[in-house]
């Protein structure tokens, strides 16, 4: 079992390029006391484990209020174990249409996780298709969060500010001179400092924009969720790509493509605070495939029980 950190899909992403099971919690859900985020708006930290029942196991452990973290807001919690071992019949199932055919997909991506749709049809679901319009737009409402978002939390060495929230002081020390260690950055948090330094002429303006475009993109998801209890589509819409010794060895695009191309699905789930879940559900080219599949808030049961009918309807890596 381990924890991960998720603003755009860092527990999901590297979960669906492993062969794991990742899942990002409800927003609130589990406490982030302690750990240095970006914007408190969409930080989570949730488990990473080997199967479904350890998962649901961690989830059990970690959920509920600390009484510290001002990201909290009265969370529902259950007993996730229990949504073990129990069948499928007539969940509904919506099958994301604009999850699917991106620019950046691998056919053989979307072809697997169909495939896996369709397997848990054969469980019981009710799967179908379901369009959400604003999908592919989220990635650019997640932007002006994030960016924003990364560069105020920074100026206040780590500190995200306007929170009832305790406030880490060796967090405060060790983020310290951060400005002098950008080069020890990933590309993509450089981009994003970079970004955040730009947009800060026009004092929130985008932030506000963006926070407000939220809650258009929020109801367009829990209007697909009124409907169906989960929606399925690709965690990351291509495969693990090779890891280069060093950033000399890419290009400047190709170096923002593997970025920033891995999050065209998961970022979005990070803004609307929705429970989402990669479960790996083939292997292709010898890599494996993750399928992510998105719940209304507080219903990780649901998720669990999905996922793990799935997980016991056979070896995943010979599909």
């Amino acid at each position: 079992m381990s924890l991960g950190c998720d603003q755009a899909g860092s527990i999901r992403i590297p979960s669906s390029f492993c062969g794991v099971y990742g899942l990002k919690p409800t927003h609130g859900l589990v406490p982030y006391t302690g750990i240095l985020g970006m914007d408190n708006t969409l930080d989570y930290v949730g488990p990473i484990t080997a199967n479904v029942a350890d998962n649901a196991l961690l989830l059990e452990v970690l959920a509920g209020p600390d009484g510290l973290d001002g990201r909290q807001r009265n969370p529902r919690v259950q007993r996730y174990t229990d949504a073990i071992g129990k069948d499928i019949a007539a969940l509904r199932i919506g099958v994301l249409k604009e999850g699917f055919g991106q620019a950046g997909s691998e056919a053989d991506v979307d072809e697997c996780v169909r495939k896996a749709a369709s397997r848990l049809a054969e469980l019981g679901a009710a799967v179908q298709e379901v369009s959400v319009p604003l999908h592919p737009h989220g990635v650019a409402v997640w932007s002006g969060v994030i960016s924003d978002g990364l560069r105020d939390t920074l100026h206040m060495n780590g500190q995200a500010g306007n929170a009832e929230t305790v406030y880490s002081q060796s967090i405060h020390r060790a983020m310290n001179g951060w400005e002098k260690h950008l080069g020890q950055f990933p590309a993509n948090a450089q981009l994003f400092v970079l970004l955040g330094q730009y947009l800060e002429q026009y004092r929130g303006r985008y932030y506000g924009k963006a926070r407000n475009l939220v809650r258009r993109l929020r109801r367009a998801y829990d209007t697909a969720l009124e409907q169906h209890d989960l929606l399925l589509m690709p965690t990351t819409v291509q495969k693990a790509m090779r890891n280069p010794a060093t950033q000399a060895e890419l290009s400047p695009d190709q170096m923002m493509y593997g970025a920033f191309n891995t999050l065209l699905n998961t970022c979005q789930f990070d803004v609307t605070g929705h429970p989402a879940m990669s479960i790996p559900c083939g292997m292709r080219a010898d890599l494996p495939v993750g399928m992510m599949l998105v719940g209304r808030y507080f219903e990780e049961s649901l998720i669990y029980r999905a996922a793990h009918a799935f997980e016991q309807s056979g070896d995943w890596r010979k599909w």
